[in-house]
């Protein structure tokens, strides 16, 4: 057998990569993980983690004005950008060395740098220029916001990476998607008070999701004050003496201070040396693999973003536990994903799992849909004009709920324990027999014991 560096040489320094490198070398395994700048990856140092602390600074004026109907006088407000900045940033910091603090627990080696594919076995450490082998070699580096390289002025814009280190606010910006990235960030913006815009070329907002949720973001968002403008793309961006102007296609020119593009993510594999290990990718630039995340090229495996197969922290961080079992506790093990449940961090939420309406009546022949709208307890006092959508996707043949959707406060928590019950293949009698917890919005779903109608062969009856 011949004799390598390493074990396992991971590349990439993201929750997938992390996960896998600390757990083989807590095996005995020596392991090296390369990462050429923080140790987080997209989540935790420019992804989830900080957009999720932004989203709770973007909620408090609201929080502010409910007060009052709760008998609350709450005096002047004032936002400092820089005070949430630096709190992020110590935070972050904080995590990035629970991170580290785990690899090295563990006995892996921590090497700061990028590193390349030389070989099938082999890599260079490009911060030293030496050369290692490894008998493994995990690639797991994630995906790089698209820079949208063909648009004119594309220099000028933002990606969802810089918004988390301006120096400043600005007066107004334009985000350019309708994905959830764009999405979250526009309510983010607008919420700490920028003049918000939000153009997409589609015909609605978050084209994944479920048709009810979508249209009941859009509304709740424009009634928000965030202005959206479909079926319209920039075509280019200039600068002038104090801001940006963006020509559109069909809207003319919209001045903004900043303009974000938020247009998809890619693989980042440019320059990670695929080609002289003869790793197979796709158009895209993602790493191909199979089941058990193996490249093409024996002793080569990928995970997480970079494959393009499920771009979530958790389905990267699951993925690297099957890899683990399957390569070093012969337990062959297959990353699962199906019925994956996701939020969208918009505000009010989106939490979602299984079928859409739309992909239900497409594959299944009957189904029968439940869905209730309301006004949530808390703004009957507020006076907030909010509402929650709440609804099931049930296939008539056999009574199993294949999709359930929230739009409301902390639809996303809500989303966790829906994955566990569709995961478990619970039915919709299952739904009605339990009890509902009230007062709670969550009740509803266990309460709406009518079909509010019916899809027949993909026809609404």
């Amino acid at each position: 057998m011949a004799e390598y560096d390493y074990d396992l040489f991971v590349i990439g320094g993201g929750s997938g990569g992390v996960r896998s490198a600390r757990l083989a070398a807590s095996m005995g395994k020596r392991v090296a993980i390369a990462e050429e700048y923080r140790l987080g990856g997209t989540c935790v140092i420019r992804g989830c983690v900080p957009k999720k602390l932004f989203v709770y600074a973007s909620q408090y004026h609201e929080h502010f004005e409910d007060a009052a109907g709760f008998g609350w006088t709450v005096g002047e407000t004032r936002f400092d950008w820089q005070k949430l900045m630096a709190a992020k940033d110590q935070e972050i910091a904080r995590l990035e060395g629970l991170y580290r603090k785990g690899l090295e627990n563990a006995g892996a080696e921590i090497i700061e740098s990028r590193a390349v594919l030389t070989g099938a076995n082999s890599i260079r450490i490009l911060a030293t220029g030496r050369e290692v082998t490894a008998e493994r070699i995990l690639i797991a580096v994630g995906g790089a916001p698209n820079p949208h390289a063909s648009l004119p002025g594309h220099e000028l814009c933002i990606s969802s990476n810089d918004a988390f280190h301006l120096t400043a606010l600005p007066n107004e910006i334009l985000i350019a998607g309708g994905g959830y990235i764009a999405v979250e960030f526009a309510n983010i913006f607008h919420g700490l008070g920028v003049k918000t815009t939000l153009i997409y070329r589609g015909v609605e907002i978050l084209s994944k999701f479920d048709g009810d949720l979508r249209r009941g973001v859009h509304k709740a968002m424009v009634d928000k004050g965030i202005r959206i403008i479909t079926g319209d793309v920039i075509e280019k961006v200039e600068k002038t003496e104090k801001d940006l102007v963006a020509t559109t296609m069909h809207n003319g020119e919209i001045v903004a201070g900043q303009v974000m593009l938020a247009l998809g993510r890619d693989p980042h594999t440019k320059g990670l040396g695929l080609e002289a290990a003869g790793v197979a990718t796709n158009g895209k630039g993602a790493i191909i693999v199979d089941a058990y995340s193996r490249t093409n090229v024996p002793g080569i495996f990928a995970l997480g973003d970079v494959t393009d197969r499920v771009q979530l922290t958790p389905v990267a961080i699951h993925e690297a536990m099957c890899f683990i079992e399957t390569e070093y506790r012969n337990n062959p093990t297959s990353p699962d994903h199906d019925l994956i449940a996701t939020a969208v961090f918009s505000q009010p939420e989106i939490g979602t799992v299984g079928y859409s309406e739309e992909e239900a009546a497409k594959a299944f022949d009957e189904l029968e849909v439940y869905r209730a709208e309301f006004r949530p307890m808390k703004a009957t006092l507020s006076g907030r004009a909010e509402k929650v959508i709440m609804k099931l996707i049930v296939n008539a043949a056999d009574r199993k709920v294949i999709g359930a959707h929230i739009l409301g406060h902390d639809a996303g928590e809500m989303a966790q324990l829906l994955g566990i019950t569709l995961k478990a293949g619970c039915t919709k009698d299952d739904f009605d027999r339990t009890m509902a917890v009230h007062p709670t919005a969550a009740e509803e779903l266990v309460t709406m014991y009518t079909p509010s109608y019916r899809i027949s062969n993909g026809a609404r009856v």
